[in-house]
């Protein structure tokens, strides 16, 4: 974690498993979000991952090991999906935007990464699948069009930054070498503006984004 004024930069750091969602690094980021949620000096996140890749999904090692229970693994299984969807809605439940810098693959539930942070920039030569289905699993996400999204979730392959770009699955694709100058300008100028607007907004954005026109107007 290393704090810039009102922007705290997040980092993955297992780059010898391409910043894996071990059941460390799970546990690790749920317990930094939530100390950061409390952290009012903090106005916007950036979340990214060391070496060589933003993030390549579960841990198959530990999912590997989790298939030897006497039920196959069904009861890890569920207890893991369900500790990284809580991961998932913790960041869509901070008061402050998270903004994903990405780079190198983001693949199955670092893919669901990308998509569930507020805002995303990738490097132009990353690479974004939900590829679980190689391994007889089958990811979900909900940020791109419905027939886009099945596509890759049956095919398992991969799509560029700039598609993922036109996709809605990330802001925008720039140059690896503006990467990080870009995100950082992004997350500042949204730092600049009120805090408590932003705040009480995001709140807002995500509780009415699936109500009917008029429940959303009421609300």
């Amino acid at each position: 974690v290393t704090a810039q004024g009102p922007v705290t930069h997040l980092r993955m750091n297992a780059p010898e498993r391409l910043n894996a969602l071990s059941d460390e690094m799970l546990a690790a980021l749920h317990s930094k979000l939530d100390a950061l949620a409390e952290d009012r000096q903090t106005r916007v996140i950036i979340l990214s991952g060391a070496g060589k890749a933003f993030c390549a999904g579960h841990d198959l090692r530990q999912m590997t090991a989790m298939r030897q229970a006497e039920d196959g693994g069904a009861a890890a299984f569920k207890d893991l999906f369900d500790r990284c969807a809580a991961l998932m809605a913790r960041i869509q439940s901070l008061p402050q935007p998270v903004i994903a810098q990405v780079h190198g693959i983001a693949t199955a539930a670092g893919c669901q990464l990308v998509a569930t942070c507020d805002m995303a920039i990738a490097a132009e030569d990353t690479r974004f699948g939900v590829n679980g289905v190689n391994i007889g699993l089958f990811c979900s996400t909900r940020s791109i069009p419905r027939k886009q999204a099945f596509e890759m979730l049956t095919t398992g392959d991969f799509i560029s930054a700039p598609r993922a770009a036109e996709l809605g699955l990330i802001n925008r694709a720039v140059p690896g070498e503006q990467l990080a100058t870009e995100t950082n300008a992004l997350a500042e100028k949204i730092a600049a503006k009120l805090g408590t607007a932003v705040a009480h907004g995001k709140g807002a954005f995500y509780q009415q984004m699936h109500l009917p026109t008029d429940q959303a107007y009421d609300f």
